[in-house]
């Protein structure tokens, strides 16, 4: 159990009492009598890192100093200035990254990014990788934190995971200035005519509390405000988020905060944060959080990170602005999309590349074989828990059985006209039939393949899946959107559930039918929908495993995030503020007698 590479732990499937599902990870192993392991925790791994002074991270990407606003020794914010001074510069080669449909066990998507981006330099080339900043909510929860993991991580990795530069807090502040400011507007007479069961904004935190769903605000004296119901979402949920995101300039932003619509009147007519006059004070809380933030992977690769929209309510993807910037400065760009290619994929090509008018080159599916074998429908897969011991025997037949959902999801992404590779994170508890069935219904499906031990090597553990993406590139590129402007609502979202979930119909809530008549109405009819939908499923059930067909999505309300420009349409029962479990990430963090961080993983 000496050395680097976890591939030395493959006697685990026969020495070890149980293995535990922890999301996002690789396995962590409990043999009989033994609860350490040789391996390196994440954390260990990213403080034996050895950073690389952030100007010598930014020269890479032919960023000079003079555009770097430090924001400690080991991050930095980059200038919007950067954007005119590079936009001469040829571009990158653009590549999303997305996976199969999500299971409890975490397919590593973020690792196999942060992989991919480091494997190019083992070839001669020079990547850029763009991220989403993770949210606190997840990292004190059960999910964990986002940096990647093993040796494919970006680093600082705690700091990464814990505030960073503040941008979560700045999109809070502003958001929830726009909530103070709508019950100010209540109190000081309700000018405007806000009906006061139409309000549609909520405040946002970023913590999980399911004790701040729904509240009741203005309790008190009449001096404490008017008493309504409203709640809380957490902030990655924000609208204010997703425009962070979607913007292009810290003019455009102005402008998408102004068209927010915080409700209705009593006639049924929008009201804006423009009309409430909020929407200039939330342009100066963000005009730092605007900036993209630099940091770099333990192979010095470097990476943006910026933004951090819900992939389940939002896009999912991070900003337009930091990729603007990414893709003047390296061989290639590579972004990560939210949750399974009908998800963030999705989005990144309908929503995202629609408002930066980017194009992308080819498309990373990740999988793995326990993934696969989960989506067999065969096993009960639970976060935190054993895993069953017929998982990890050798069984191809399961793995074929649930590659149904790589089949989907390889369509998923041919669908938009762009190039997939998937690529396999391999386990140690994977066997080579099981990768080889993978192959097969890969390349059956028409997509290249690669075998990956990023986690356990690094970026010589992706080489392969470089090289397939490199000559992925160089194919005839043929990107389209699912849909056009002028198409109905309707249109769009029963074009989305029919091509990418398998629908035979979508059918609409009497509610669901009212809103969109009134957003059409009201001129909102032109934007992309953004449909929010379990991401454990291809279909809106989350019961449903593989790649179901001719299922019913059933849309029980609809919302319009205006100012970020889509509407989403809500298909079932979508929690906008994680509640904590059992046994929380939050109960184990803390510092050591050095005053070391412990626990964050």
């Amino acid at each position: 159990m000496k050395g680097k590479s976890i591939r030395g732990l493959s006697y685990i499937r026969h020495r070890c009492s149980y293995i535990v599902v922890r999301p996002n990870r690789h396995v962590v192993a409990i043999e009989r009598g033994v609860s350490n392991m040789s391996f390196p925790s994440d954390l260990e791994i990213a403080r034996a890192g050895k950073p690389l002074p952030l100007k010598d991270i930014a020269a890479q990407m032919g960023i000079g100093e003079h555009l770097l606003e430090p924001y400690g020794k080991s991050l930095a914010k980059i200038s919007l200035d950067a954007i005119d001074e590079l936009k001469s510069r040829p571009k990158a080669k653009y590549v999303v990254v997305t996976a199969i449909t999500p299971t409890p066990l975490g397919e590593g998507k973020t690792t196999t990014t942060v992989g991919l981006g480091q494997a190019f330099k083992h070839i001669g080339k020079n990547a850029i990788i763009s991220l989403r900043q993770p949210s606190m909510g997840p990292t004190f929860g059960i999910k964990g934190g986002a940096a990647g993991g093993g040796y494919s991580q970006v680093i600082p990795m705690e700091l990464l995971n814990l505030h960073l530069t503040g941008d979560f807090h700045a999109v809070t502040a502003a958001h929830n200035l726009l909530s103070a400011m709508v019950d100010n507007h209540l109190h000081q007479g309700n000018e405007l005519d806000l009906d006061m069961d139409n309000i549609t904004w909520r405040r946002v935190i970023d913590v999980n509390d399911r004790s701040l769903r729904n509240i009741i605000v203005g309790l008190g004296t009449k001096e404490d405000g008017v008493v309504r119901q409203t709640g809380f979402d957490i902030t990655a949920a924000s609208e204010v988020m997703a425009i962070l995101a979607l913007s292009t300039s810290l003019e455009d932003m102005r402008k998408r905060f102004a068209r927010i619509v915080v409700g209705y009147n009593t006639k049924g007519e929008p009201v804006t944060a423009e009309q409430l006059s909020a929407a200039g004070s939330m342009s100066v809380i963000m005009r730092d959080a605007i900036k993209p933030n630099l940091l770099q992977t333990l192979e010095n690769t470097p990476v943006i990170v910026h933004a951090g929209p819900f992939g389940n309510i939002a896009h999912g993807n991070s900003s337009i602005i930091g990729d603007m910037i990414g893709i003047h400065c390296g061989d290639y760009l590579i972004t990560e999309a939210g949750f399974g290619a009908d998800m963030g994929a999705e989005r990144f090509f309908n929503i995202k590349c629609r408002y930066s008018g980017m194009t992308p080159d080819a498309a990373v599916l990740v999988t793995t074989v326990r993934a696969l074998k989960a989506h067999s429908g065969k096993y009960k897969i639970v976060a935190g828990k054993a895993l069953p011991p017929d998982l990890l025997a050798e069984n191809p037949t399961d793995v074929e059985s649930g590659g149904e959902n790589l089949r989907a999801q390889i369509e998923n992404v041919k669908a938009h006209g762009v190039v997939p590779v998937v690529a396999i994170n391999s386990f140690p508890t994977d066997h080579p039939s099981e990768h080889d069935a993978i192959r097969k219904i890969a390349e059956s499906a028409g997509a290249r393949v690669a075998l990956c031990t990023h986690f356990a090597d690094g970026g010589a553990g992706a080489v392969e899946l470089a090289k397939a993406v490199e000559a992925a590139c160089n194919e005839t590129n043929n990107f389209h959107m699912l849909y056009k402007d002028e198409a109905s609502l309707k249109e769009k979202i029963e074009t989305v559930a029919k091509t990418i979930y398998g629908a035979a119909n979508v059918t609409y809530s009497a509610l669901a039918t009212k809103q969109l008549k009134n957003y059409t109405d009201n001129g909102f009819g032109h934007l992309p929908v953004c449909i929010a939908k379990t991401h454990l499923s291809i279909s809106g059930d989350a019961s449903l495993k593989g790649a179901p067909k001719g299922h019913t999505l059933n849309v029980r309300e609809v919302r319009a995030s205006v100012g970020a420009g889509f509407v989403y349409p809500i298909c079932g029962d979508m929690r906008t503020l994680p509640g904590l479990g059992t046994k929380p990430a939050a109960a184990i963090i803390d510092f050591d007698e050095n005053g070391e961080i412990v626990g964050l993983s």
